[in-house]
């Protein structure tokens, strides 16, 4: 049975909040492992709570990963993902203005 899903929103509940935090950020810290492990790559996990306090995990030496990302001269992925994200999106706009206009004419 899988479990139910949740709004992604701002918990209110400040003992909430400090559970949610630290299970999530075990399980993010497990993922990157996992990650790292899996597909031989580096990772760097920076987060800071609400209160400033810094959690981290490095596959390797963080000092050398952030070194590595601040040198490295291509183009990032994330540029790329953002491009991918403008064309979904534009998409599914174009994809709602044709089912809009679709409804006017047969109504």
């Amino acid at each position: 049975m899988g479990r139910k899903k949740i709004q992604i929103s701002r918990i209110l509940d400040q003992r909430n909040r400090q559970v949610t935090f630290t299970k999530r950020k075990f399980g993010l810290m497990k993922k990157a492992y996992e990650l790292s492990v899996l597909c031989d790559c580096e990772i760097a996990l920076i987060i800071f709570n609400s209160t400033n306090r810094l959690f981290q995990y490095a596959s390797t030496d963080m000092d050398k990963v952030l070194l590595k990302y601040t040198e490295y001269s291509e183009p990032h992925e994330s540029q790329y993902a953002e491009r991918k994200f403008k064309d979904i999106l534009s998409l599914r706009i174009k994809k709602a203005k044709f089912h809009f206009l679709f409804l006017s004419i047969t109504c």
